[in-house]
Order: C-alpha cells, then sequence, then structure tokens
C-alpha cells in the first residue's frame, strides 16, 4: 500500500496535470468505489467543475475543485491513475473515467477493488469518516517532539503498531516504520511507553528525515502519466532501504541475517542484534 512518500508523489504528478483542467464527463463502473454516494450524485457533482489544486492528508489525495467539494481519494493496495488520451486502449479493471476540457481522459484502475473515493464539502472535509480522526501529519508543525512523547507515553502497545496506526501517525506506513525503527535500535515489539526519551525525541527526528528523502527520491522520477502509480515513488527510495523486504540478507551494520515476523498482520522485518529486545519485549512476545 502506498505510504505517505508515494501519496505525496502522485499528489504532484496529479497537480501538475489538472490544474484548471474541466471535467466534461464522468463515467463509474463499480458504484462500490464511490458508494455509499450514488453513481449519478457522485457524476453530477463533478461534471463542469475544475480541479484548482490537489493536496494530500495522510494517504488520501485531496482532489479540490472549483465547486467548493473536494475529491478524497484513497489507493488502497492497487490504485492508479492513466492519464491518456481517448482513443488509447484501456486495460481491465478501470472503474472510473474522468473526460477532461483538453481532449484527455483521467482513468483510474484498481484491480485488487480496495480503493475509494468520497466528495465531500470543502470546508468541513475534517467531518468527512475517512479523515476525521487522522493524526497529525509527521511533516506538518503539529507533529512535534513533544507529541509523540506523550502519544507513546500513553498506551504499552508494540511500537510498530502504534506507528502503523493511523489515529497516533498519519501517513506512515509499514516500510518506514520498520525503517525509521532499525535506525534508532528499537525492537518493533517493544511497549510504545517503555521507549527512553531520548530515544523518542531521535525516533521523531528519523522519521522526518526518511519521510523528507523518500519524497525528494521521488520528485527526481520521470513519472509516465499513462501509469501514475505510487510503486513509481516508492522505487525511487529503494535501494536506501536497510531492512524492509530484506529477510535473511545480512544487516548493514552487524551481518546479521535480517528476521522477519508477523505483526498486527503484516510483516516487519529487523536486525535481532541491533534492535535487541528489553527483557520485558521478550517475555511479552513468548506470551
Amino acid at each position: 500500500m502506498p505510504e505517505l512518500p508515494e501519496v505525496e508523489g502522485v499528489a504532484r504528478e496529479l497537480r501538475q496535470r489538472l490544474n484548471q483542467r474541466q471535467i466534461v464527463r464522468v463515467v463509474v463502473t463499480r458504484p462500490r468505489l464511490v458508494a455509499p454516494q450514488s453513481v449519478e450524485s457522485f457524476a453530477e457533482c463533478l461534471r463542469g467543475a475544475s480541479f484548482v489544486d490537489v493536496g494530500r492528508r495522510g494517504k488520501h489525495l485531496l482532489l479540490h475543485l472549483d465547486n467548493a467539494h473536494t475529491l478524497v481519494i484513497h489507493l488502497r493496495m492497487a490504485g492508479r491513475f492513466l492519464y491518456v488520451a481517448p482513443t488509447a486502449p484501456l486495460p481491465k479493471f478501470i472503474h472510473a473515467r474522468f473526460e477532461l476540457d483538453n481532449d484527455r481522459w483521467l482513468a483510474f484502475q484498481d484491480q485488487r477493488h480496495f480503493a475509494i473515493m468520497r466528495l465531500a464539502p470543502t470546508d468541513s472535509l475534517h467531518q468527512l469518516k475517512e479523515l476525521r480522526d487522522l493524526a497529525p501529519e509527521p511533516l506538518g508543525p503539529d507533529f512535534t517532539r513533544d507529541y509523540l512523547r506523550r502519544t507513546l507515553a500513553g498506551t504499552q502497545r508494540p511500537i510498530k503498531e502504534v506507528l502503523l496506526d493511523q489515529t497516533r501517525v498519519a501517513g506512515l506506513g509499514n516500510i518506514y516504520a520498520a525503517e525509521a525503527l532499525f535506525a534508532v535500535g528499537i525492537h518493533p515489539l517493544t511497549p510504545a511507553n517503555a521507549i527512553p526519551k531520548a530515544k523518542v525525541d531521535y525516533l521523531w527526528q528519523v522519521i522526518r528525515i526518511l519521510l523528507e528523502s523518500a519524497i525528494e527520491a521521488g520528485s527526481t522520477i520521470d513519472v509516465n502519466p499513462e501509469n501514475i502509480t505510487g510503486q513509481y515513488f516508492g522505487a525511487a527510495f529503494a535501494e536506501a532501504l536497510l531492512v524492509y523486504d530484506r529477510e535473511g540478507e545480512p544487516c548493514v551494520r552487524c551481518e546479521t541475517p535480517i528476521a522477519r515476523i508477523r505483526q498486527a498482520q503484516r510483516s516487519t522485518y529487523f536486525c535481532p542484534k541491533c534492535q535487541r529486545p528489553r527483557a520485558k519485549t521478550t517475555r511479552q512476545a513468548r506470551s
């Protein structure tokens, strides 16, 4: 699933392509994509509107329109956009098409059928169910050292699970959480409230550096407009990943094989030596 840097990359690419473009027609072939709104009302609200900006909140794309509405999109596992001519052949699983006033289509494909689109008044976006409980942005002014200290101090949940909780840290996902914990030397099963303050401060700094570096890496790639996907932007930073998806490979620091465990229905990668668990964490893992 695309994480904050990848969604930011998609947002920037769409902003470049869609700025001031008017929507002439909307075709939705999978009603669940826009549910609970009907396909008819969804299309009617978008028809004739122009894009004025594209932003991001957590892992959600925010396509702002000049009719005081915003189209909120979560790509989930496989959502991607195709910016193409009307005569271009389209692949399977195209669930929505937006005909634009420059003789181009913005098509949306989702092979896994997990993506969502929601329309909401721009001035009340914070009330939308998908956005209202999101935590502060890791690169925003509200994500302070003090915020992270208070957030972690208030729970005994394993630190990796807390970092993936979008109500605690918005936009962070499996990849960057694993990389941040490795950089700081924290075992992923460590209770969040057991992490020393100095390490929490270091973790805060590392999270921001990782995300900024990944966004910068993604900004250097040449995106194919017929395949606007978060995978492009993630691949730009892939070589810098030190533990994620490297099970069995030697740690870059100590050469201990990288380990993998299942945590919150996801794979967690870490170095057993560099991220040695505290005694309390070891007992919890065995229980």
